[in-house]
């Protein structure tokens, strides 16, 4: 059994026991409500950090994500038990409708079939301190022949929370944190 932490549907912060494999549906099943019901359209920002820029490549799609980051509460370099980043599980929109999800990987995939997965290659900053960075990521892998067919680089943008904050105290505690982002998908050359 694992636990999660912080449940962010209830208050005051409960522990709720369940078994890993069951994370994944767990949260979706939790953020369905929230994905089917918001309004949100994805924004690109008027100035995107220059760490993150990619002035040269072409705008293929942009969605506006809903979901949760998980952190998984172990051990550091020190010994010293920290929230540790594990995976997104956030539900993809256009114009507030469901078009796809984000996961582990990192992966996104269109309800098409087309899926990329990125790697890293930099970051700048989300707006306060709760709020996770704003990256630009390569794509490592793809498939399908989709709406994401030929993008090359992604960047997650306008991020609001998804930050863990606090103590973790038990070794193997997960801990979902809600975090809104928009992801726009870039492909090199014309």
């Amino acid at each position: 059994m694992r636990r999660i932490t912080g449940n962010p549907l209830t208050q005051p912060r409960e522990t709720i026991a369940m078994n890993t494999p069951s994370l994944a549906a767990f949260v979706v099943a939790l953020l369905a409500p929230l994905s089917a019901a918001s309004t949100a359209s994805a924004q690109v920002p008027q100035q995107v950090p220059d760490a993150i820029a990619a002035p040269t490549e072409t705008l293929i799609a942009t969605a506006h994500a809903e979901g949760a980051q998980i952190y998984d509460c172990k051990a550091d370099a020190g010994g010293q038990l920290v929230w540790q980043f594990r995976e997104p599980i956030a539900t993809l929109l256009i114009d507030g409708k469901t078009v796809g999800r984000h996961y582990a990987g990192p992966t996104w995939e269109m309800l098409d079939g087309s899926a990329v997965v990125g790697k890293q290659a930099a970051r700048a900053p989300g707006a306060t301190p709760e709020d996770i960075p704003w990256l630009k990521l390569d794509v490592a892998s793809s498939r399908g022949t989709g709406r994401l067919s030929g993008v090359t680089t992604v960047q997650r943008l306008n991020t609001k929370g998804g930050v863990a904050v606090g103590q973790c105290d038990t070794a193997g505690a997960l801990r979902s944190v809600p975090y809104s982002a928009d992801y726009t998908f870039l492909k090199k050359g014309s």
